[in-house]
């Protein structure tokens, strides 16, 4: 299953997210983000590849609604509601995501 994941910077949550998954047998992940100095902005073209898209807070679901309804219509979009105020890699935010992608994705 391919995962998608999407904060404002793709600098610290997203990205956390997305090396959770590095040689995953079951999920391959990727990640962006939503604002123009993003390390790697979304595109349709994520959104197209992506099955399931999560977003860490609300705003990146209404940003992504804004922009590309038609990408996706027919997707999984989840909020994670997960704030930033966590660095790369930090345990409490790999901890945080574990605990709620654990009910979204039986195979994690």
């Amino acid at each position: 299953m391919r995962l998608l994941f999407i904060c404002s910077q793709n600098k610290w949550r997203s990205l956390t997210a997305e090396r959770l998954f590095d040689e995953h047998p079951h999920y391959e992940a990727r990640s962006a983000g939503t604002e123009p100095g993003a390390r790697v902005r979304v595109s349709a073209g994520h959104l197209g590849w992506a099955e399931t898209i999560f977003v860490m807070e609300r705003r990146h679901a209404d940003r992504l609604r804004e922009k590309f309804a038609e990408e996706l219509h027919g997707k999984t979009l989840v909020v994670l509601r997960i704030p930033d105020k966590y660095p790369f890699q930090d345990p409490a935010l790999i901890a945080l995501l574990r605990e709620k992608l654990m009910t979204h994705l039986p195979l994690f």
